[in-house]
């Protein structure tokens, strides 16, 4: 679907489409949500203030009217006089829920409605009869539970006081926080599903809140609103904030001066923001049919865009099968123009350079399948595509063989190296050098020398690919390696010669001095050989050396190097061998090639050996030390009446720690 451009397009139009409606909708909401805080910000403000007002008015009316009843009842502390001044001002329960006098010591003269106990109580220890006793001023108390209501309330009191203006007691209203009018207000107010207005005294009560378990509950928290602590210490103004169940909300708060009372208001910010999320959920749905109803309109107007290109298209494939020479394209786009000339002058360009490129094919492949020498051509991606007759009799396979099949007869030891310098000979543009074996269809393993080098252009240096030669080197191979082994081999005994002995010495000791690889060393001759050649001639010595080197080559370990150094002396090289392990050895040695013989005209020849054994030590700096010990160890074995085997030490060694 978006392999085309006609698609591509169109969807590139759809994202941008999407990216400005994203940007539109991103900018209607930081505006709108501005906008809306700011406007549900002055309604909470008025809102809160409005309520301040109206509750202080309330206050202040209860406060005038207990002056008033203050005046009528006067300095009068006679409980008759005073209950049936409260009966005749019973209106006054249209504001309180009962009305309360005390004389100068706080002791309550009379109550309206009378209530059983009420009467003659103490109230000179509470807070409400100490501050107004103290200030002499109108007061309201902190909410308190009434005793027989068991509701929370509050008492609105006004001090009594003489002619001569001293304090004679107060006169109180009783107001519920549950059934007075007074937060009637607050009931009305709507801030929508989950706004709310609360009041809140001074000292932190909660005189009004929609959950009633917050009303006059100790455990209430002012702190967790950082703006309604504020509040409280006579702050008023708006703000957002975290509120009391830790969403973030809109606050607005009040003062209530003649009662010190806080009014707040509090919008969440997900209420306040709900028309806006609305509005923009609408925008948004409106984009998407806006869309949707232009995408039919948008593909019509591309695909009319996009036919000279079309036609393009077919014209350029019409080239590329033959059917015409050059594209004809009748378009007023600059750029399609453009493209139909520089694709007629490099079609024009291409079909001279195919021109020669065939001739110069023909000559190469007829040079290539009349050279006797193997050749092949690869690819720039190291693909061999061509191999010639000489090569393919080579290797012994048919010219449409796959090459992953062929690559599989490369010997297993040779293969992995051979590809990585393959690899690295198209990286680099280095000759590829190569000798490896092949293992033909028929078994045969061809040992083959490959020489290719890399085409590069004149221009640019860019690769081509390969021209490779291979040789058969096999017959080559073979004489080196004969010649390797006669170089260091006995003609006679196939054993080591002295050349082939000194160079394994020479290594073992190298391996001695750098990981202290413990290596032992015999030297022998025969004993009573001489016998044998002087009587039974050169051919008989020659037979019984051969028999001998057989005998001490099976004795030997397979790791372990023997040599006939000349006439009739031996050696041998143990690596990785004690000096205990050797003794051993040549004891079995001198026995078993003391059952070997020969016989000439009737009489059977035998020898001994007279073995010297030794091993490398830490003061050797040259082969040669441990030869000479070997040699001394020989003569004495000689000394002591002949086959027998002599161990040499080094000077200053425990020869204890030798054989452990």
């Amino acid at each position: 679907m978006l392999g085309s451009l006609k698609s591509r397009l169109l969807l590139g139009l759809s994202c941008a489409l999407l990216l400005l409606a994203a940007l539109v909708l991103g900018m209607a909401w930081q505006v709108g949500k501005t906008m809306v805080q700011e406007t549900n910000m002055a309604h909470l403000r008025y809102e809160a203030n409005l309520i301040a007002d109206e509750i202080t008015q309330q206050v202040e009316h209860r406060f005038q009217a207990l002056d008033r009843l203050s005046d009528v009842i006067g300095v009068s502390n006679n409980e008759q006089w005073v209950s049936h001044q409260l009966g005749r001002n019973d209106a006054l329960l249209a504001w309180f829920d009962a009305i309360v006098i005390s004389d100068t010591q706080g002791r309550i003269l009379s109550d309206w409605p009378v209530v059983q106990g009420r009467a003659g109580l103490e109230t000179k220890e509470l807070e409400y009869f100490k501050t107004l006793k103290g200030t002499r001023r109108p007061y309201v108390s902190e909410p308190f539970v009434g005793r027989a209501s068991d509701i929370p309330m509050v008492l609105i009191s006004v001090p009594r006081f003489d002619n001569a203006g001293q304090f004679t007691g107060f006169i109180g209203g009783v107001v519920s926080l549950d059934s007075s009018g007074l937060f009637n207000r607050l009931a009305t107010i709507r801030l929508g599903s989950k706004g709310y207005a609360a009041v809140v005294t001074a000292t932190g009560k909660v005189l009004y809140h929609p959950d009633r378990s917050l009303i006059n509950n100790a455990d209430f928290d002012s702190k967790a609103s950082p703006l309604l602590d504020l509040a409280l210490d006579g702050w008023q103004g708006d703000g957002v904030g975290r509120l009391l169940d830790g969403r973030m909300g809109l606050q607005s708060y009040s003062q209530v001066w003649p009662a010190s009372w806080v009014v707040g208001l509090y919008l969440p910010t997900e209420q306040a923001q709900l028309p806006l999320s609305g509005f923009i959920h609408k925008l948004g749905w409106i984009w998407v049919v806006i869309a949707l109803l232009m995408m039919p309109g948008l593909w019509w107007l591309l695909a009319r865009i996009l036919a000279p290109l079309n036609k393009l298209e077919a014209q350029i494939g019409d080239v590329g099968l033959g059917r015409r020479a050059y594209v004809d394209l009748e378009t007023n786009m600059q750029e399609l123009e453009q493209v139909a000339t520089t694709f007629n002058r490099v079609e024009g360009e291409r079909q001279q350079l195919v021109g020669h490129l065939q001739e110069r094919e023909a000559f190469l492949d007829s040079v290539l399948n009349a050279s006797p020498q193997g050749m092949f051509v690869a690819d720039f991606g190291g693909n061999i595509t061509y191999m010639n007759p000489a090569l393919l009799d080579v290797l012994g396979i048919e010219a449409n063989m796959p090459m992953e099949a062929w690559l599989e007869q490369i010997h297993i030891d040779d293969r992995s190296g051979a590809k990585d310098m393959w690899m690295h000979s198209l990286k680099t543009g280095n000759d590829y050098t190569r000798q490896l074996r092949f293992i033909r269809s028929d078994k045969e393993m061809l040992w083959l020398d490959i020489h290719a080098r890399v085409v590069m252009l004149t221009q640019g240096g860019h690769s081509l690919g390969l021209v490779g030669v291979v040789k058969d080197i096999t017959e080559r191979r073979e004489q080196e390696a004969l010649q390797r082994w006669e170089a260091e081999h006995d003609p006679l005994t196939g054993l080591l010669n002295r050349r082939g002995f000194e160079r394994r010495l020479e290594e073992a000791f190298a391996d001695f001095q750098k990981t202290s690889t413990p290596s032992a060393l015999l030297l022998f001759d025969l004993d009573h050989f001489k016998p044998i050649n002087d009587e039974g001639g050169h051919a008989l010595g020659d037979e019984m050396l051969r028999r001998i080197a057989q005998v001490v080559a099976w004795e030997v370990r397979r790791s372990d190097h023997v040599a006939r150094q000349g006439g009739d002396e031996f050696g041998v090289l143990l690596p990785s061998c004690t000096l205990g392990q050797a003794e051993r050895i040549a004891e079995s040695l001198r026995q078993a090639v003391s059952e070997v013989s020969v016989v000439h005209e009737g009489k059977e020849y035998t020898v001994t050996l007279s073995i010297g054994v030794t091993c490398f030590d830490e003061t050797d700096t040259t082969v040669d030390a441990a030869l000479s010990r070997a040699d001394a160890a020989s003569y004495d074995a000689k000394g002591e009446g002949r086959d027998s085997v002599v161990v040499k030490l080094p000077k200053a060694q425990d020869p204890m720690t030798l054989f452990e």
